[in-house]
């Protein structure tokens, strides 16, 4: 007999929900009972009142809404309030945000089993995705694994003194400036040829064409806001 899963599928638009819908009616590995919301406030509702009842097994949820008047507005707050009316539901994300900021501060705050992205999202992810969650195990998808381990190399090769050059950069328009603002482990100020072949080795090590470039790739793999 076929394992019966409650799913709940949270997402604004009509479109995507409808694609999710066949994606799992396309499964028959096991037996989905599959609900549908279009905003937080009626998806934590539901919820809530499945868990005086058949709770849900498993939420997939996205994490911007365009409705102004709900009072949970992201996916991050409903995972929030969720995890706390319904401990045992497996959470999963299924989002367009592949941003490594967005991403890391979702997995750091709220710990979803899952984080899927919408343009490469498959039945065969899918699958993967929810035989993972029942056993409690996390899955990425591929761009989003390959982001995380970006960025972790980067941080592993980042010290305090590539910190502070990529945060003052923006600030000052010529190199020169910076001679006051940067300092080594000992206190001192860093003088400008050494400043210069810091900034070439972070321009080596992110790939960058040059120091404009240089901040871009820092803010997109999180490194600095």
């Amino acid at each position: 007999m076929k394992q019966i899963i409650k799913i709940l599928l949270v997402d604004d638009h009509f479109l995507v929900l409808k694609g999710l819908i066949s994606l799992l009616d396309e499964v028959s590995d096991y037996s989905f009972v599959i609900h549908a919301k279009t905003n937080c406030d009626d998806a934590y509702a539901a919820i809530v009142l499945a868990e005086k009842t058949e709770p849900f097994n498993i939420l997939f949820t996205d994490l911007s809404f365009i409705e102004s008047n709900a009072k949970i507005n992201t996916g991050e707050a409903l995972i929030n309030l969720v995890k706390k009316a319904a401990p045992n539901l497996k959470i999963g994300v299924i989002t367009m945000h592949a941003k490594i900021n967005r991403i890391f501060n979702v997995l750091l705050n709220q710990d979803p089993l899952v984080y899927l992205l919408k343009d490469n999202c498959t039945k065969d992810e899918l699958v993967s995705a929810i035989q993972k969650m029942l056993k409690n195990e996390v899955y990425y998808s591929d761009s989003v694994h390959q982001k995380l381990l970006s960025r972790r190399v980067v941080e592993i090769s980042m010290d305090e003194v590539s910190i502070q050059i990529l945060k003052e950069l923006p600030k000052h328009p010529k190199l020169n400036n910076l001679v006051g603002h940067i300092k080594n482990e000992s206190g001192e100020n860093l003088k400008t040829r050494a400043i210069e072949t810091k900034l070439a080795d972070l321009r080596i090590g992110l790939n960058a064409i040059n120091n404009t470039d240089l901040v871009l790739k820092a803010k997109e793999l999180g490194i600095i806001d």
